[in-house]
């Protein structure tokens, strides 16, 4: 199951990070930045990390997504799987407000409407992905 999830997790939170640093390039709405965004933990404070470390972190975080998908039971119908999928990404969006609020870099205001409506936007993509490719791991029921 490690491997499925750090395969899911690589997929999905690539596809995210992908539209993230796309949008931020293409309009700069500040995303992306709020997305590799250490700069609160403690131990990060002050320090410049690169960007791969940066992106490492993102993945962390995809993949302990992916494993908690791949945790459901797979007698889930495939209704139940969709909506399980967006719930997650859902709850992974609102992660704009607390890190917004931590964040130290410039990135977006907590009521940025544009990029509050990306950052659900990319994480809905997430979602979508999360089960589209997460879905292999369940039996198909109506």
């Amino acid at each position: 199951m490690i491997r499925r999830s750090i395969i899911l997790g690589t997929i999905s939170g690539t596809v995210l990070g992908s539209f993230m640093w796309v949008i931020e390039r293409i309009i700069n709405v500040k995303v992306y930045t709020l997305l590799m965004n250490v700069d609160f933990i403690p131990f990060f404070e002050g320090k410049s990390l690169s960007p791969v470390i940066e992106w490492f972190f993102h993945l962390l975080i995809a993949w302990l997504i992916a494993y908690i998908y791949f945790l459901l039971p797979s007698s889930l119908s495939r209704r139940q799987q969709i909506v399980t999928a967006f719930l997650i990404s859902i709850a992974a969006a609102f992660s704009y407000f607390p890190l917004t609020l931590l964040a130290k870099k410039d990135t977006p205001a907590i009521d940025d409407f544009t990029a509050i409506t990306l950052w659900f936007l990319g994480h809905l993509i997430y979602g979508l992905v999360l089960f589209t490719c997460g879905n292999r791991n369940y039996t198909t029921k109506n």
